[in-house]
């Protein structure tokens, strides 16, 4: 029989942050392999490659235990929710899993990133769901590049999940992790597709994360840079924030023939946005996370497959909270002082 539990809303940190929006990792597994997302491997003893070996099924959360903690998450305020992975669509029962999402009360809305590959296919049914809105990552506008940044030649399979989504009226965002000497001679380009397109573009600083990354100094690139290249196209005016845009800083861009677009830019490095920060993760593996840039977690899978009572759970999650860093390690070591990764956790699992 299913506890009580006490609805508490809203939950707030020790340093009095609202903590409203937990992010699910459904799955590690991708079919992209992203230089900055998978970790390095060996193969034949010199040639780097990526593709980190994914969790065994039953190392995942089932459907029935996610279901478990957005209920008791959604029991203490939480009422935004998004899916991640990896790629949240390459696992199967993806789409049942949202509509049973859709059955909780108090859960005002399902969000879902991806990388677009299955989008075409599936963003009919997303839509029929209830989902609304989508974060995309595309890092590049340009084929043959794709390829190089991601390791497979789905380009076009990109475009045409982007194209279906705009067409049912999704609300679309953008990430763009921008890296000199790779697609920062296409920071424009990204501009302009704002300007042309209702979506908007999020540009993201490259971040340390993960033991074997391939983050290395010279290919970072500040916000700041990122937003001077921008405003060659046009005037940049701050756009009025909503709580939903999360960590990013928002504008307008107008140019001088009357076009408008909408541009963000995520700083995790040189902007930090520690004290805005409102979200719990929960990992692929079970873990519930409370920074991106900690490696701090709680092994919440051990306590649902352990017994554990709805109230434990909650205790759990309100613990989480309660340990939420005031901000990251960079605050204190710089971006110029990191040679290595922030954290050694793989973002394919935590879901960045």
């Amino acid at each position: 029989m299913t506890e009580k539990i006490q609805t508490i809303s809203p939950l707030v940190d020790q340093f009095s942050r609202t903590i409203s929006y937990l992010r699910l990792s459904l799955t590690d597994r991708c079919n992209l392999r992203c230089l900055y997302c998978m970790p390095e491997e060996t193969e034949n003893g010199n040639r780097p490659v990526k593709g980190g070996k994914s969790l065994c099924h039953q190392d995942l959360l089932s459907y029935e235990e996610l279901l478990r903690v957005v209920r008791l998450a959604v029991s203490l305020g939480m009422n935004k929710l998004r899916l991640t992975g990896g790629e949240p669509l390459v696992r199967r029962g993806v789409l049942d899993f949202i509509h049973e999402l859709y059955r909780l009360p108090g859960l005002d809305e399902v969000r879902l990133t991806t990388n677009g590959v299955l989008l075409a296919e599936y963003a009919d049914r997303l839509y029929r769901e209830g989902v609304r809105h989508l974060n995309i990552s595309l890092d590049t506008l340009q084929a043959e590049k794709f390829i190089t940044i991601t390791g497979r030649d789905h380009y076009h399979q990109v475009r045409a999940g982007i194209d279906a989504a705009l067409a049912l009226g999704f609300q679309l965002k953008l990430n763009v992790v921008a890296m000199r000497g790779i697609n920062d001679d296409e920071i424009t380009a990204f501009g302009r597709l704002a300007l042309e397109f209702p979506l908007q573009v999020r540009f993201i600083e490259f971040m340390p994360v993960g033991e074997t990354s391939s983050w290395r100094e010279q290919r970072f690139i500040a916000a700041e840079e990122i937003r001077e290249r921008i405003a060659r196209l046009g005037q940049l005016s701050p756009y009025q924030r909503r709580h939903s845009e999360g960590p990013a800083r928002m504008f307008e861009l107008r140019t001088a023939d009357g076009q408008k677009g909408v541009v963000g830019f995520i700083s995790p490095i040189s902007h930090h946005f520690c004290d805005q920060c409102n979200r719990l993760r929960l990992t692929s593996e079970g873990r519930l996370r409370a920074c991106l840039l900690s490696d701090a977690e709680s092994d919440l899978k051990a306590l649902l497959r352990g017994g554990g009572s709805d109230r434990e759970i909650v205790a759990a999650i309100k613990q989480a909270i309660l340990d939420k860093p005031q901000g990251h390690a960079l605050q204190q070591r710089g971006a110029e002082a990191a040679h290595g990764p922030l954290c050694v956790g793989q973002m394919s699992r935590i879901g960045g």
